[in-house]
């Protein structure tokens, strides 16, 4: 590894040190319903989040609401301090495309028609209020 890259991947860790931040990866939900769940609660604050997410009806808020239960865990093995009550938002949420399961559903006259089953990654950063 040369100079540079290392000294860029060296900050990039010390960066990490001081983000808290959760990551799922290859969920089984389209991004675009994803992102719509995760709209909700962006610069919210995290129990209050907690709560939207909780008595949401879509499978997407489920996995997002695990994923934010997981941020908070984070944030407290990092920092050693439990997050009272607003102090702790949910700065961004990221959700991001990945692979596509490509099927063939049976169509009518012989012909077949392409599904593409989608599935995203999702970065979840909480940050602490200002």
């Amino acid at each position: 590894m040369g100079k540079r890259k290392r000294l860029v991947a060296e900050a990039r860790k010390e960066a990490n040190k001081t983000t808290y931040f959760a990551k799922l990866n290859d969920c089984p939900t389209s991004p675009r319903k994803m992102r719509q769940v995760a709209d909700l609660v962006v610069g919210k604050d995290v129990y209050k989040a907690l709560s939207i997410l909780k008595f949401n009806t879509r499978e997407a808020s489920n996995r997002l609401e695990k994923l934010l239960k997981s941020a908070i865990a984070n944030f407290e093995a990092k920092t050693g301090a439990r997050p009272e009550d607003d102090t702790l938002i949910v700065k961004t949420i990221m959700v991001d495309s990945a692979f596509q399961l490509k099927r063939l559903r049976t169509a009518p006259q012989g012909r077949g028609y392409r599904i593409k089953k989608r599935s995203n990654h999702v970065t979840l950063i909480v940050d602490l209020k200002k």
